[in-house]
């Protein structure tokens, strides 16, 4: 198996791993996420939590660029 079916693989595999550590390690709810509460409304924005996703995805993208 090449080209488009292995990485389709690869990145559902690693999107599964994510979702599974994400169980375990609550990432939501940081410091800098945006919660608003009205009366039967619940508005929330993770903000922090993007910010490091986004640093975390960032690194691993390009270690992987690097080494390949």
């Amino acid at each position: 198996m090449t080209g488009l079916p292995k990485l389709l693989m690869i990145i559902g595999g690693i999107i599964l791993i994510i979702g599974f550590l994400m169980h375990f390690i609550k990432i939501g709810k940081l410091p800098g996420d945006i919660v608003i509460k009205k009366e039967n409304t619940t508005f929330y924005f993770p903000l922090m939590t993007s910010i490091l996703l986004s640093v975390i995805l960032s690194l691993v993208f390009y270690f992987i660029g690097r080494f390949k």
